[in-house]
């Protein structure tokens, strides 16, 4: 199916982190789409922000082809639930972590109980994201500021850290960047500047990780319709949103879940430190 919906848009503005389950036209995750082929057979992943949005689908994704699934999210409690039927429903455990990734000790707790209830981590996929709009410099607050690089880039630092000690030769580890990272919107200002670290963090990652044979790539996203969007963004911006690109229409989630099942199997050997755009036809160079 590509005969997907494009704005405008209905105002349907929800408070942060924002619910799937109230989204109109609701996104569509591979629920009843996205069909497996065995490529991460018996793989372990732990998936950051995998209650709804990018995250389920690659969770939904990762479980058709295979991999028991580790799901860390904010406190998303039902679209956690969600996304945790439908991985048990491919007939593949699933692990809930709630918690705040701004929180040093959760990173490490939630690599700490994926290994306790599976033994390993195969594929982690660092995806958990915060942002927020504003017009001007003056009104972004210093701790609004912090709280973005907190849970955007040091908390995918340390859980990189945490988990390596669990991760063998043929690892793979998956970040997820953003159109952002390449042509900042200036009213996501924090969002595209730890955007833009983590590009850079990911190459350089690849390179130290590349003796221990353990891989790491980027995913960057264009317009993609997401909770993260109708509860950050402007009802002008939603009733817009995905009309620039070339596509006319923002992305689905099982859009970009392919992606991230090609970097995580082992058909991607020799793939490390590159960034992969899903951005509707929007260059990245």
């Amino acid at each position: 199916m590509t005969d997907y919906p494009k704005p405008p848009f209905k105002p349907q503005q929800q408070p942060v982190p924002g619910d799937q389950s109230r989204m109109e036209p609701y996104p569509d995750c591979g629920e009843t789409s996205y069909k497996g082929s065995g490529r991460l057979d018996n793989k372990i992943a732990l998936i950051t922000g995998a209650d709804s949005g990018i995250g389920r689908a690659v969770a939904i994704a990762f479980a058709r082809e295979g991999a028991d699934v580790a799901i860390s999210y904010l406190d998303e409690h039902e679209d956690a639930k969600e996304t945790a039927r439908w991985v048990e429903e491919a007939g593949r455990q699933c692990l809930l972590l709630p918690g705040d990734l701004a929180q040093k000790e959760h990173c490490s707790a939630i690599v700490n109980d994926t290994v306790a209830r599976f033994g390993r981590i195969d594929v982690l996929v660092n995806n958990a994201a915060f942002q927020m709009n504003h017009k001007t410099l003056e009104e972004i607050p210093d701790e609004e500021w912090v709280k973005t690089f907190d849970i955007n880039i040091t908390a995918m630092f340390r859980i990189c850290k945490a988990a390596l000690p669990s991760m063998a030769a043929g690892g793979s580890i998956i970040n997820t960047s953003s159109v952002n990272s390449d042509t900042p919107k200036p009213t996501l200002l924090p969002y595209a500047a730890t955007k833009g670290a983590i590009a850079n963090f990911t190459a350089g990652l690849a390179q130290m990780l590349g003796p221990r044979g353990i891989r790491v790539n980027s995913v960057a996203p264009g317009p993609i319709w997401t909770p993260l969007i109708v509860s950050t963004m402007t009802e002008d911006d939603v009733k817009s949103f995905g009309e620039e690109t070339p596509l006319g229409r923002p992305g689905q989630p099982v859009e970009v879940a392919p992606i991230y099942v090609l970097l995580a199997s082992d058909e991607a050997s020799y793939i490390s430190g590159t960034r992969y755009g899903v951005t509707g036809g929007k260059p990245i160079l």
